[in-house]
């Protein structure tokens, strides 16, 4: 299970965003200061930190730097309501991972956890295999059964990122962030979601897979046997 630490002063807030994320299966820990998180941290070992640099006690940025010195792995997202230029470039340089501005939807949070999740799932893996899928992300190439299936780079994206989160309910927010990100569209429609879901789908159906790809009704999907 994925273990979130989330270090943020503003109660209701951080208490807002655990119980959200208990809602995807995460297991979240809440810390309100900066000597809280250190206790915390010396004592448990945690996949994401979720961390507000203005802390009653501390620097986010001092927590950034102590993470890197022990050489916790953790990933890190910093929730700051700076905005300013100078200060996301502080906090990345420091070894943060990405950074999300204050106010933002829950749903981009989740969106942006899945997507480091699935960054760090795959550091220094270049292939992956998953029943008779097997997959080489260098050479963007698919495989069923060892014969090679073609796939569109959307298509490729989205096996790749329902791979990595098997078992797990995926929002259509979530998939629109982590596949539609880089683009400029960025309010891509839940019809063209469905549409290169469907695609995918039928794809590997075809190919000899099992049906792996589940509708959840009113949410989005879940890639599971």
């Amino acid at each position: 299970m994925t273990h979130v630490l989330i270090v943020e002063d503003e109660v209701n807030l951080a208490k807002e965003i655990s119980n959200y994320l208990i809602d995807f299966n995460y297991k979240c820990t809440i810390a309100h200061t900066y000597n809280n998180a250190l206790k915390i941290l010396a004592e448990n070992e945690f996949t994401i930190l979720l961390l507000d640099l203005k802390l009653p006690d501390g620097n986010g940025l001092q927590l950034i730097q102590y993470l890197k010195k022990k050489k916790i792995t953790s990933g890190i997202i910093v929730l700051s309501a700076n905005d300013e230029l100078d200060m996301r470039i502080q906090a990345l340089d420091a070894g943060a991972d990405d950074f999300l501005t204050k106010p933002f939807h829950l749903s981009e949070l989740n969106a942006r956890l899945k997507s480091l999740i699935r960054r760090n799932f795959h550091k220094g893996n270049t292939e992956i295999a998953y029943n008779e899928i097997k997959i080489d992300i260098d050479k963007k190439q698919v495989l069923i059964n060892d014969i090679e299936l073609v796939l569109t780079a959307k298509e490729f994206k989205l096996l790749l990122y329902f791979i990595s989160n098997t078992g797990k309910v995926i929002t259509k927010e979530a998939i629109g962030y982590s596949i539609w990100r880089s683009n400029s569209d960025m309010d891509v429609s839940n019809e063209i979601i469905y549409t290169h879901v469907k695609n995918l789908r039928k794809k590997l159906i075809v190919a000899g897979c099992k049906d792996y790809i589940k509708s959840i009704y009113g949410v989005g999907y879940k890639f599971d046997d």
